[in-house]
């Protein structure tokens, strides 16, 4: 059992009440804005503009318990900044791939872990998801051309998309990913160029997607700074170059990484 119901609510040009001054207020006004939401200050304008949400963001207990009855009473659903007992519902750490997004929420128990899980999925999912996203969205009509059985395209979606896909989306897919997979011309390896700047020579210092990238590389180029405990997170058949730094790459077949020395 949950302890409540996740939703991804729509308020692009609608009205939404945001109660309060200072810090926490000024944070729900720029994520509601943020949302494409209209921020109303005044309870009752917003209850007669219909706004559906109210948060309230009020230095004094009082005066927040009141805004939360008053705004309860009209009907709207009330969040109540680190009272979690008086909320109907709490605001996610959100992660940002448009138009994936992920909501990690704690049900209002820690603030400071639901954003630190969030950095550490930054680190792990690729920029390059809601591009991914958003071609499978345009892609529907070819999908269903190339695969009319549901369930034939389902089972298809599902090894493009595995882990070692064509369509890995952790694995930096495309738009041109999709394009290849659905002209069944799809490459197992884009052929481009990544450079890693090195924090440490730790490899544990590697953020994950930097690791599974180093790990798949073809060819690894690398600056005379860069420790062995880097290099040897390499595949064992990649071929190694070793570069001057601030030298750049040529292109060639295959993914290649380069490593940048630690500054």
């Amino acid at each position: 059992m949950i302890d409540s119901l996740p939703l991804f609510h729509r308020i692009a040009g609608q009205p939404v009440v945001v109660l309060g001054a200072g810090e926490a207020a000024e944070a729900k006004r720029r994520l509601v804005e943020r949302a494409g939401g209209v921020v109303i200050d005044d309870l009752a304008l917003g209850i007669g503009k219909g706004a559906r949400l109210a948060f309230v963001a009020c230095d004094d207990d009082a005066a927040g318990e009141a805004g939360a009855r008053d705004a309860r009473a009209a009907g709207l659903l009330v969040n109540v900044t680190d009272r979690p007992a008086l909320c109907d519902f709490t605001v996610p750490s959100i992660l940002d791939r448009s138009p994936v997004l992920l909501a990690i929420g704690t049900g209002g128990a820690s603030a400071g872990l639901a954003k630190q899980l969030r950095l550490r999925l930054e680190q792990i999912l690729p920029a390059s998801m809601g591009m991914l996203a958003s071609a499978l969205y345009d892609a529907r009509a070819q999908l269903r051309a190339r695969f009319p059985d549901a369930a034939g395209r389902r089972r298809a979606l599902d090894a493009a998309l595995a882990p070692g896909g064509v369509l890995d989306p952790l694995a930096d897919a495309t738009p041109q990913s999709v394009e290849r997979w659905l002209a069944g011309t799809q490459a197992a390896t884009a052929d481009e160029i990544i450079e890693i700047v090195l924090r440490s020579d730790n490899p544990d210092d590697l953020t994950l997607r930097e690791a599974r990238l180093l790990g798949t590389a073809d060819i690894v180029a690398f600056e005379s700074g860069v420790g062995s405990a880097i290099l040897d997170r390499a595949r064992a058949d990649a071929r190694r170059i070793a570069i001057e730094p601030g030298t750049d790459v040529d292109r060639d077949a295959g993914l290649a990484i380069v490593l940048r020395a630690p500054l």
